[in-house]
């Protein structure tokens, strides 16, 4: 790090619509900062960017991992960090990615699906090393604390989105394994004095024969769970809800996160895609075995895979007779028959449950009609906050966001807690045995009898994060003066290791009367029941229920998650800024390659950014960036005001436009202020050229929209050519510099 200099600011260059958005907002953003003496620098974290750092010996151009100096930056107390969100590579993208990449010329090995050769093995290991969540483990050194920022909630209320009509006899439920999951095998524990340092996980065969899995590193005071999921008990589920949702006529929909949870969430989705084409793979299952069909990369591909396939006919012609047999599937696109089981990545749960209870609890049939659903989320740890909210709207009705109050979160995910760190630690059993974590001595801390095919992890909270978390809570709470609850279940093992921590913390800051510790059901119900009041709550959370729930309200709230304003407290001093959701980037893609309109809304560029210039104004004692700040905020509400937001269709002003205005009325801000002659006279006849020109600028803004562009790539776009679609106005461009 010492021989490494940032600026100032990092802005994250990612993926899919926020990249293409910044390519637009960056260089205003980096022109109106320069007026305060600030720096604003990037990094690349997108998947075409760590991909190429990962074979500097291959890739002739100087690639250098951005992510792991970035990963280290974040420790540091100056560290200031606008992050966009990233693509959480599942294989068919890594695959599409690698593809890409190479026909732009870059030397890279293929992905292989089952390594033989030791170049083929070390290949896969550096790859796999980009599936999921890599990026959000190394740059998360801190605690979140999410909420819905002030101008963005009072716009909501007073410009509702829709919302889908709950029927008190809507056939739409959640179903989730009752035992043999992950939740019901779960043992935690608290590491002793005496118990921290080098674990060692352990595979013993029934023969005995014994393998180390993995070994790792953790202090004392870390909470260490381990356990597994059974794969018979998981196809004996999934058997028996495919027959249900065919009897009680309604659509069949799984819900996972193959992204994130880059190893465990994939092979269950296999397990599905396997047990809804059973009597094919039964048929013809060593024939696309040997064609590379992996079941775990989904429908699409498998597919894909049979156009070289001699069998392809009679294949097809199964399928499809299989297909007829089996319940109505919960479609991606109807249009185009993308089915809920085509890729593991389409179907995110955090995104598609909360869209599901919008919608009124119906999903797109494959007739491209609405229906009701059968929520099929296999593990039972957090699936019963979205069946408790499906019950709940089934009594209430729908929300109504012009009157509801909002749910901010504070979430542990510091230092890799919870299972979104477990990647390393999670494993398909090969062979029946049992797994167990032992310390150096020998002492057991977890062991777990596991059959072939079960898929066992450990996950982990330190105990310097859980701290952090529950003062940051502690903090949020005094801030707000609402409720709170600490989202824990106490029949939950992890959860009541966590409880043990929370509650001497509350009790000697003197506030235990200000939060509730409620098992995630009863919170759900509860902070429905606070909202739909028009009231505040703060839900206190873990890692995943934290990105469950902070889509899940503000898609309530807000109709989307991606304007949430998301601050990172950084444990060492420092902040990161994230900037919501990009759930939707692929289609915005698509759309602005096929009609040159973009629709991604850079409402949450432009939150971060404000809270990001505040922070180093207060930081550093630099009352310029306090001010630039400051005026940031103000032209966020212009843009809400004026309705100067993307629409989603063409011909409709899009991301661009938008750029263009929030330019104006940030400029008019500083212009006007009277804080800072200096700015206001750097910035007066900035403003007035904007406003001056604004027809003119409008007008080359929105010259060539409408027709086909070309971005030179998707994954790794080419930069000249999206500068070009991007900052089409020479005129806007002069201005800003």
């Amino acid at each position: 790090m010492a021989d490494q200099k940032f600026p100032d600011v990092v802005y994250t260059k990612v993926d899919e619509a926020p990249e293409l958005a910044s390519a637009s907002l960056l260089p205003i953003i980096r022109s109106f900062a320069t007026a305060a003496g600030v720096s604003v620098g990037l990094k690349d974290i997108s998947l075409a960017g760590r991909i190429l750092a990962l074979f500097p010996e291959r890739v002739k151009e100087d690639r250098p991992d951005d992510l792991k100096a970035l990963g280290d930056w974040v420790k540091n107390p100056d560290a200031n960090v606008i992050k966009l969100p990233n693509i959480s590579a599942s294989v068919p993208q890594l695959v599409a990615a690698i593809r890409e990449l190479q026909g732009q010329g870059f030397d890279l090995p293929d992905y292989p699906e089952e390594p033989q050769t030791d170049e083929e093995k070390d290949a896969r290991a550096r790859y796999d090393a980009v599936k999921g969540s890599a990026v959000n483990p190394v740059l998360r050194e801190g605690n979140s604390d999410r909420r819905a920022a002030v101008a963005v909630k009072n716009y909501a209320m007073a410009n509702p989105h829709s919302m889908g009509d709950w029927s008190s006899d809507s056939k739409t439920h959640v179903s989730a394994m009752s035992s043999g999951d992950f939740y019901s095998n779960e043992t935690s524990l608290t590491l002793t004095e005496s118990q921290g340092g080098r674990v060692s996980i352990e595979h013993q065969a029934e023969d005995g024969s014994v393998t180390v899995l993995k070994e790792v590193e953790f202090p004392a005071g870390t909470v260490v769970d381990a356990t597994y999921m059974s794969a018979s008990a998981l196809d004996a589920f999934l058997a028996e809800q495919i027959e249900k949702t065919k009897e009680e006529g309604i659509l069949f929909s799984l819900h996972l996160k193959a992204t994130m949870m880059k190893v465990s969430d994939p092979i269950l989705f296999g397990h599905a895609v396997r047990e809804f084409l059973k009597p094919v793979f039964e048929k013809y299952g060593d024939e696309m075995k040997a064609a590379g069909i992996s079941p775990n990369a989904g429908l699409g591909d498998l597919m894909a895979r049979l156009a070289d396939m001699p069998q392809k006919a009679e294949i097809e012609a199964e399928i499809e007779r299989v297909m007829k047999e089996r319940p109505p599937l919960y479609m991606v696109n109807s249009d185009r028959g993308i089915t809920n089981l085509h890729v593991p990545s389409d179907v995110i749960i955090d995104a598609s449950m909360p869209a599901v209870i919008r919608a009124g609890g119906k999903g797109w049939g494959p007739d491209g009609e609405p229906a009701d659903v059968n929520c099929v989320i296999p593990d039972n740890s957090y699936a019963p906050v979205y069946d408790e909210a499906i019950r709940y709207f089934k009594e209430t009705g729908a929300l109504d966001p012009t009157k509801s109050g909002t749910v901010q979160n504070v979430g542990l995910m510091a230092q890799k807690a919870e299972e979104y760190g477990s990647h390393p630690t999670t494993f398909e059993i090969p062979k029946a045995g049992t797994v167990r974590m032992k310390l150096a001595s020998g002492e057991v801390l977890h062991e777990h009898r596991v059959e072939a095919g079960d898929i066992w992890r450990s996950a982990s909270a330190r105990k310097a994060a859980i701290e952090d978390w529950v003062q940051l809570a502690i903090d949020r709470q005094k801030a707000e003066g609402c409720e709170a609850i600490f989202w824990l279940d106490a029949e939950r093992a992890h959860d009541k290791q966590l409880i043990d921590f929370v509650k001497p913390i509350l009790e000697a800051e003197g506030v235990a009367g200000n939060f509730k510790i409620l098992a995630p059901r009863e919170a759900t119900r509860a902070t429905l029941e606070t909202i739909r009041k028009g009231e505040t709550s703060i839900a206190v959370s873990g890692n995943v229920l934290r990105d469950y729930l902070t889509d899940l309200f503000p898609i309530l709230e807000l109709g989307t998650s991606a304007k949430m304003l998301s601050i990172v407290k950084l444990m060492n001093g420092g902040c990161m800024f994230e900037t919501g959701a990009g759930g939707s980037a692929p289609k915005h893609v698509q759309q602005l390659q096929e009609e040159n309109h973009l629709r991604w809304d850079s409402l949450g560029e432009f939150c971060a950014l404000g809270e990001s210039l505040k922070f180093l104004g207060d930081k550093n004692g630099n009352e310029k960036a306090r001010l630039l700040g400051r005026a940031v905020e103000t032209a966020t509400q212009g843009i809400l005001d004026h309705g100067r937001s993307p629409g989603r269709k063409a011909g409709q002003p899009d991301n661009r436009d938008s750029h263009y205005y929030f330019a104006l009325y940030w400029a008019k801000a500083l212009a006007g202020q009277d804080n800072d002659a200096e700015l206001a006279e750097h910035f007066t006849p900035i403003a007035a050229a904007l406003e001056e020109n604004g027809d003119k600028i409008i007008e080359e803004l929105r010259a060539n929209r409408g027709a086909a562009v070309d971005l030179g790539g998707y994954y790794n776009t080419d930069p000249e050519k999206v500068a070009s679609i991007m900052r089409p106005s020479e005129t806007l461009n002069s201005i800003i510099g």
